[in-house]
């Protein structure tokens, strides 16, 4: 980033602490699916599920109320967004306008649904990229996706580890929809609304899919299972956003309306499937309308391995992924834009003590960044666009009058920009002390042999020797 800051605020440890107390952000939240089909000729595949954008955090009144009070009119204070395939040289065109609306829970909500890719598009990833503006026509940023898999047609064949990208895994992500006669109208998401499970054409959830053991717990907790997910298989669906849970049910293959009984294939992109209720012979999780119901299947009188469905109980199943950035403009004046937005994948730690060393890994850092222990600015070394150095602050500084208390201590991990932009990260930082008896009490009357300032060392010492942890927060 090649950006000059004439008048940088004033950046101090008292405006950083009131940020971590109050949070003022700024959250966009992008969801969309792992895969996506490849359209041919003039037919035009649109995404499905088609990408969503959540925004969220106070920041956003914040910074509208910000540009109210700079002279802006309420016309041009309105958030807009374009969302698109990254790389095209098309126009704004090419382009799908977002319409954001409030939701009852104060977030805003768009869906793009008329984006696809072409034939003419010959790469096998891309990723979407959402430009975010005020209507007055100051930028937001752009932000992007993480990178979807193209692919011509869902696989028929059974999968192996050589396209295990295709394949669904435990504990990953999924979406489900349901299209009555193949008809796109007709198109319904499996959601959430308010605590009950529910069919809806505007808006869908991803659920977190996990192969369960056949026995539950005092409190009807399964045991979690690791592996791919294969027909036959008991899997429960959780809803990531609400937690809330459908019951244990095996996962069946569908084929011209028929649940296949014995078939214990990898479960695959985009395939066709139907879920039966683990304790419920012959029931099956099924949409009527806007409603999730049961559906009792009939045998079929030819081949006993076959039930037959109806079209609510046959669902299509695609992995999904999501992407969070979450920012603060609550200490810059800049009226720039947030992009590019740095993103941290991982970081190691090297050494202990006076010289440990954090490394961070990932995307978009530049000189401009500096890296904060919660309210506690580190010596920070850019090396190259996916990677940074610092220097892990000492302990004392969260410490305050510390003797020799065995607590923990935890502080969140972020990056400033030289203007004052906070990017929040997904890591926190915890010292955690070593297991060592503390010292012998001293005698009464005996003189203290070491000043504070030794006294804070020795314990700074054997605090940060080798015990510290990284933290991905949930």
């Amino acid at each position: 980033m090649d950006q000059s800051f004439s008048f940088p605020p004033v950046i101090n440890r008292d405006a950083v602490r009131q940020y971590l107390q109050f949070h003022p952000d700024q959250t966009v939240h992008i969801l969309h699916a792992k895969v996506a089909q490849k359209s041919y000729g003039n037919e035009k595949r649109f995404f499905c599920p088609p990408p969503c954008i959540y925004l969220s955090g106070p920041g956003w009144k914040l910074k509208q109320e910000h540009l109210k009070a700079s002279g802006l009119g309420e016309a041009s204070c309105r958030l807009c967004g374009y969302m698109s395939l990254d790389n095209t040289e098309g126009t704004q065109a090419d382009s799908f306008k977002l319409t954001l609306e409030e939701q009852s829970d104060n977030r805003m909500f768009a869906c793009a649904k008329s984006l696809y890719i072409s034939d003419t598009d010959k790469r096998k990833h891309f990723r979407l990229v959402l430009k975010l503006f005020f209507s007055g026509g100051q930028e937001v940023g752009s932000f992007y996706s993480r990178l979807i898999k193209v692919i011509s047609k869902p696989s028929q064949k059974r999968q192996s580890m050589k396209n295990a990208d295709l394949c669904i895994s435990s504990g990953s992500r999924v979406s489900l929809f349901n299209r009555l006669r193949s008809q796109t109208v007709s198109t319904r998401y499996l959601a959430v609304e308010d605590g009950a499970f529910v069919a809806s054409a505007r808006q869908w959830a991803a659920f977190t899919i996990t192969l369960v053991g056949d026995q539950s717990s005092d409190h009807g907790e399964y045991s979690v299972c690791e592996g791919y997910i294969c027909y036959g298989c008991v899997v429960q669906l959780v809803c990531t956003d609400t937690g809330v849970a459908l019951p244990p049910m095996v996962i069946r293959k569908v084929n011209k309306q028929h649940a296949i009984l014995d078939v214990d294939e990898p479960v695959s992109q985009l395939h066709k499937c139907a879920f039966q209720f683990k304790d419920n012979n012959q029931m099956y999780l099924c949409l009527s309308n806007e409603k999730i119901i049961q559906f009792q299947a009939s045998a079929c009188p030819k081949e006993r391995s076959r039930e037959l469905l109806n079209d609510g109980s046959c669902w299509t199943i695609i992995g999904t992924e999501t992407v969070e950035y979450t920012f603060s403009e609550s200490l810059t004046c800049s009226q720039g834009s947030i992009s590019p937005v740095p993103i941290i994948t991982a970081l190691e730690l090297n050494g202990g003590g006076h010289v440990a060393m954090l490394e961070l890994h990932g995307e978009n850092f530049g000189p401009h960044l500096k890296v904060w222990f919660g309210d506690v600015e580190a010596e920070t070394m850019f090396r190259s666009p996916k990677s940074m150095l610092c220097v892990v602050p000492d302990v004392s500084v969260f410490s305050g009058e510390w003797r020799w208390l065995r607590h923990p201590v935890t502080v969140p991990l972020s990056l400033l920009r030289l203007d004052g932009l906070i990017y929040r990260c997904p890591f926190s930082f915890t010292y955690t002390p070593e297991h060592s008896a503390p010292p012998p009490p001293r005698r009464p009357g005996a003189e203290h042999t070491a000043d504070g300032d030794t006294l804070i060392a020795t314990i700074h010492q054997e605090f940060t020797r080798t015990n510290f942890h990284l933290f991905m927060q949930s």
